[in-house]
């Protein structure tokens, strides 16, 4: 017989609450799952939900210009805090408005739950006014989707929802709710937790000490050994375990962006971030490594390029909490599922007790110096301020001590280069998915979960204009996020793939007018007027074009008690370098 999921008897520790309505019930399961905000657009399939947040004064809901704003505000918000976004739009078009965020969540395991209202259970399947089939059309980017057509069900779907999106490796999670479900009165049963068939899909694992011992000796024997840290590294909090570990056995570590700040960028053993766009002496390490210990990170093709040639002559250790990551990408000696957290603490508790000696590696970190002394990050002087000087203005003006946020392109990469990361979840930006408009929206929700930050949004003039109406949000709200826009007419990073592989020919990549493009040299050229549309919102606004001019305009932005945009205007002829062709190996990286 089927165990009944709505009774008390089902969940022995449950607690019965007052007759209410649905979305009364959302409202409680949200505060019990210690939710104190929410990103969300009103219609009509979820206005009772809305009715029902507006009785309360334990969560507050903040209403976006755009639900894709919300959503985004959401994942900014999880970004900066390890907690649970949670984001809600109507059904139909408000609904569809959420898939970028909810596969941009999915891409780079961020913890949130989206909640949809849906039409009349009577009219599901019959294409009814703002009608979607949201539950099927997420399915491939989601953590699991529920469509729930009894109300009793809520309180349960609620608490798996949250323990889903937050546990094992993270990701997102939809709820569509009908109008008539969320209308409907019942009594609640809440769950103190909740069960799942299979564990492992949310237990957190643990790698065996065999394992990690092998792990150890794998070291003991290599001359020139990387640790290659991602995400996982921030989202699991390992953060100052990886520290030790490193210290421990003094390997070199070298993250991914998503892995930005997982180790602190000022530490001698730190080899910045590796990649397409990373740090050459980062990616010749990689390169010439004889062992890759992979933590938290998943092979990605922006990582890897040609994967055949990819580490070519290391074992690889792979220690990831998702098995499906195993040799997916890249085939490794030892692949090992555990959450990367307590692999770390048990590796060095390990060594402790094991007396590991660190091998002798005094060459291979002194080659890593040569290469970091011969390429660092750098870029040519001009008579105009040039995007990576606004960063490292930026990065000097705030001492490092800020959270940034970012759109889609070069300037993302700027930011990652000349911004220093020392502390996790300081680099917030759309890194698997690459979804241009995030980076504003993003940053309203990391001001809102930490207020006491400064947090900036450097953006790029074609990736802010993506969701520029959310100036309003933060004017109403009094979010006072700030953006400063590397603005040269241009979308950046699409310009440099057409100058370097496609003869210069420009396919749609100017934002103004072809016949008069806007320049530090032609500022009656620039369109559109980001300081008047921003006066417009009710927001300060700035543009500064001189050098001299940089730093006091980047303090103003700095010290004004709001929201702000800082228009700085650069030419478009700057490319991100170093650079690795996609597909290509480290072997036809571009350095000029």
């Amino acid at each position: 017989m089927k165990k009944d999921q709505t009774s008390p008897a089902a969940f022995p520790k449950a607690e019965i609450g007052r007759e209410m309505k649905g979305s009364d019930a959302v409202v409680e399961c949200l505060i019990r799952e210690g939710v104190d905000v929410i990103f969300a657009y009103p219609g009509g399939a979820s206005q009772e939900l809305h009715q029902s947040l507006a009785r309360t004064d334990k969560i507050r809901t903040i209403l976006p210009r755009h639900e894709q704003g919300g959503s985004f505000a959401a994942e900014g918000y999880a970004r900066a805090t390890g907690k649970v976004g949670v984001c809600m739009a109507t059904s139909g078009p408000g609904a569809t408005n959420l898939v970028s965020a909810i596969a941009d969540a999915y891409m780079d395991s961020i913890p949130l739950v989206a909640i949809t209202g849906q039409v009349y259970s009577k009219y599901i399947g019959k294409m009814a006014f703002q009608e979607t089939d949201f539950y099927g059309m997420t399915l491939p980017i989601v953590k699991h989707s529920y469509l729930v057509m009894d109300v009793h069900e809520l309180p349960r779907v609620f608490k798996e929802a949250f323990h889903l999106a937050r546990t094992g490796r993270p990701g997102p999670v939809i709820i569509d709710l009908p109008k008539d479900v969320q209308q409907a009165k019942f009594q609640p049963v809440f769950p103190a937790t909740v069960e799942f068939r299979n564990q492992y899909a949310t237990a957190s694992q643990m790698a065996t000490d065999e394992q990690l011992k092998q792990v150890l000796a794998l070291i003991g024997e290599a001359k020139k050994p990387v640790l290659y840290a991602g995400g996982g590294i921030i989202s699991s909090g390992a953060h100052e375990a990886l520290k030790k570990f490193a210290e421990k056995t003094n390997v070199p570590v070298a993250t991914t962006l998503m892995g930005l700040g997982g180790f602190p960028e000022s530490h001698p053993l730190s080899m910045q971030w590796f990649g397409m766009h990373g740090a050459a002496y980062g990616n010749w390490a990689v390169d010439q490594c004889d062992l890759l210990l992979c933590v938290g990170a998943r092979f990605d093709d922006r990582i890897t390029g040609d994967t055949g040639k990819f580490a070519a002559h290391a074992k690889i250790v792979h220690i990831d909490i998702d098995a499906s990551e195993h040799n997916k990408n890249k085939r490794v000696l030892l692949p090992v599922v555990s959450d990367v957290k307590p692999a770390l603490v048990r590796l060095n508790e390990l060594a402790t007790a094991n007396k590991f000696k660190a091998p002798d590696t005094a060459a291979w970190h002194a080659q890593i110096a040569t290469w970091k002394k011969d390429q660092p990050f750098q870029y040519d002087k001009s008579k105009h301020i040039v995007p990576q000087e606004a960063v490292a203005a930026l990065y000097e003006l705030t001492k490092g001590d800020a959270i940034m946020t970012t759109g889609v392109g070069q300037h993302q990469m700027w930011a990652a280069q000349f911004y220093r990361f020392n502390e996790p979840r300081r680099y917030i930006s759309s890194l698997g998915l690459g979804a241009m408009g995030f980076g504003y929206p993003a940053a309203l929700g990391a001001k809102v979960a930490c207020p006491d930050k400064q947090v900036i949004d450097i953006d790029g003039d074609g990736s802010f204009m993506m969701n520029i109406q959310e100036l309003a949000t933060a004017h109403i709200e009094k979010i006072a996020a700030k953006a400063m826009i590397l603005n040269n007419q241009h979308l950046g990073m699409v310009v440099q793939w057409e100058d370097r592989f496609y003869g210069s020919v420009r396919g749609n990549t100017i934002l103004g007018d072809e016949s008069n493009v806007g320049s530090p040299d032609n500022l009656g050229g620039l369109y559109p007027d980001f300081v008047k549309i921003a006066e417009g919102f009710g927001v300060k606004g700035r543009r500064v074009h001189q050098k001299n001019e940089l730093k006091a305009a980047i303090q103003e932005m700095l010290d004004h008690d709001g929201p702000f945009v800082l228009d700085v205007i650069v030419p478009y002829t700057e490319h991100v370098l170093p650079m690795i062709p996609a597909g290509k190996t480290v072997k036809d990286m571009i350095l000029k």
